[in-house]
């Protein structure tokens, strides 16, 4: 138990306070968290307790704030972005669940977003992108309703397009199995790169 003796903005982080107890650093809480705090206010120790839980929470949250900020992220690669950071189960799940409430976090959006991402830069199969998919953590509902307006032909072709003039100075059959070897690695099926040849 200990009587608050002062609550200071932090400088290396200003939405961080220090909570100064008995006029001793006694641990850091969010700035959001500390706000019903008030100097002369006696906190006893399960009050100590309620408030780190607090502020874990609100860490985790502004992590994943972070995290999925860059670019759509899934439920899962957040989940183990958190766990990866040592948040508790409880502050991970409380996490992804303020997230997907306001729409930060969504599978099916960082599907699509995945797919479109893919076909623009990185074209790869439908049989690929279900694997990465898979491997983000995406429900097969989800990987099929997104899958269904890729068409590997389409993709393929484009894709051998795209990387042809590389090597169209080669000997023919140098030129196709470069482009066979390009087309297979991003798992296109042998009718695909027969079709999408010089």
């Amino acid at each position: 138990m200990g009587t608050i003796t002062a609550l200071t903005t932090q400088r290396r982080n200003p939405n961080r306070v220090s909570v100064f107890l008995d006029g001793e650093f006694a641990f850091g809480l969010a700035a959001i968290t500390a706000v019903p705090l008030r100097i002369g206010q006696e906190l006893t120790a399960d009050k100590m307790q309620q408030l780190q839980e607090a502020d874990e929470l609100e860490n985790a949250k502004e992590s994943a704030i972070r995290f999925v900020e860059v670019r759509p992220r899934s439920i899962a690669e957040v989940r183990t972005r958190l766990r990866q950071k040592g948040f508790a189960e409880t502050a991970v799940d409380h996490a992804c669940e303020r997230l997907q409430a306001v729409g930060l976090l969504d599978d099916l959006i960082f599907a699509q977003y995945w797919v479109e991402q893919r076909e623009t830069f990185k074209p790869r199969s439908q049989m690929a992108l279900r694997q990465e998919l898979q491997q983000k953590g995406v429900s097969r509902e989800i990987i099929d309703s997104v899958l269904t307006e890729v068409d590997d032909t389409a993709v393929a072709r484009a894709a051998a397009l795209k990387q042809a003039p590389r090597w169209q100075h080669l000997p023919e059959e140098e030129f196709k199995l470069k482009l066979n070897g390009h087309l297979q690695r991003r798992g296109f099926l042998t009718q695909l790169q027969k079709n999408s040849g010089r």
